[in-house]
């Protein structure tokens, strides 16, 4: 493997890990703090993607999936309070949602690469972004895919309340996916910041 590659997939092991460690303590009542790491995924495939290209992003994307996958491993094994720390729809739904957003988010790079700096990771990671929330929360809780973990009993996923607290009824795991995804565009626009820095350190080096 090119040496290139090693700090793009060990900085994206560290954000699973991570994500996967933090997404266990509460942020508030519609967030972990997993949700403030994850989303950094993204920025890392985009530096990659922009500096070494498609192959090497997607070489990291592996990488982290797979890093994935042994966390999500790891975490059923591990009994809480309130049973696994993963189940198996979370382990699915986690598995689908990074593997997918992550490799569109590229394919979205790759055919934005030639506009402004900003244009392709900033449409990337919402696309990306966007797909992801919706996939993992679906596959996690929706009461319509039961049938995948039927032992699993997400009834307190799909209480209905105001949305967000103030908004229409909702399952409360819709509430929970809003607020990942609020959370996953307002650092996609932050996160231009680092990007344009980084890449222009790692462009200048490799020029």
């Amino acid at each position: 493997m090119k040496t290139h590659l090693f700090p793009g997939i060990l900085a994206m092991a560290a954000i699973v890990v991570a994500s996967n460690i933090l997404v266990q303590f509460l942020f508030g009542q519609w967030l972990t703090w997993g949700a403030f790491t994850y989303p950094l995924a993204f920025l890392v495939t985009d530096i990659m993607n922009r500096v070494y290209g498609r192959e090497a992003a997607q070489k990291v994307v592996f990488a982290g999936f797979i890093v994935g996958l042994i966390c999500s491993f790891i975490g059923t094994q591990i009994v809480g309070e309130y049973g696994p720390l993963v189940t198996l729809r979370i382990a699915i739904g986690s598995a689908i949602a990074f593997l997918i957003a992550q490799l569109i988010d590229i394919a979205v790079f790759n055919r934005l690469r030639e506009g402004r700096w900003w244009t392709a990771p900033v449409v990337s990671s919402l696309v990306g972004s966007s797909i992801d929330t919706a996939l993992f929360f679906t596959i996690a809780f929706s009461a319509s895919l039961i049938w995948l973990e039927p032992g699993n009993d997400v009834g307190w996923a799909n209480e209905v309340l105001p949305l967000l607290g103030t908004g229409p009824d909702a399952p409360l795991w819709v509430s929970l996916a809003v607020a990942d995804w609020l959370v996953k565009l307002a650092l996609a626009l932050i996160a231009l910041v680092p990007f344009r820095i980084i890449v222009g350190s790692l462009t200048n080096r490799t020029t």
